[in-house]
């Protein structure tokens, strides 16, 4: 094959897999987001430093918390060399939890990934994983506000693995 097709293709791969990694964590997806991490990735978020296999465990617990999430990755940057690849991103990640009160209260982190990836029989994955986090800001959530009963919208509740309307990609 063409080395600039193969180049190409990998780099596909391996942006397919950032944005594997945020929607598997918004449907709660613990198989998938396994998909995207080698067992042995190194990953550093600076409150958790250990491996692939531990952070996904961890993560999943975190996420499962908030009522919704939502997760994004632009600006995806790849470098590939032979079975390894480099690359950067942006992510801008928002979940809503809900408070004693019962009103619900969004956070919102923007920040990079600085990732490593590596082909192993054929298949990409994270092999490294640093994130900076850049800013944060908390907010009331509106949704409630945005959608009264003379103007419904379809609003997902995702609290648990196994969503009716998850298709797995």
């Amino acid at each position: 094959m063409d080395i600039k097709l193969q180049e190409l293709l990998d780099k596909k791969a391996c942006e397919e897999i950032v944005h594997r990694y945020g929607r598997t964590q918004d449907w709660l997806d613990t198989p998938g987001q396994d998909s995207c991490f080698w067992p042995d990735a190194e990953i550093d978020f600076g409150f958790f430093k250990g491996n692939g296999a531990d952070w996904v465990e961890t993560v999943m617990v975190h996420e499962a918390e908030a009522e919704r999430r939502w997760h994004l990755c632009t600006s995806v940057l790849i470098e590939v060399d032979g079975d390894k690849a480099t690359g950067e991103c942006y992510g801008i990640a928002v979940g809503s939890q809900r408070s004693e009160d019962g009103s619900l209260t969004d956070s919102m982190y923007g920040g990079r990934y600085l990732d490593e990836f590596e082909r192993r029989d054929g298949e990409w994955r994270i092999s490294k994983r640093t994130y900076i986090l850049d800013w944060s800001k908390k907010f009331s959530n509106a949704l409630e506000e945005m959608t009264p009963n003379d103007f419904s919208l379809n609003i997902l509740n995702i609290s648990e693995a196994g969503h009716p309307m998850y298709r797995p990609l």
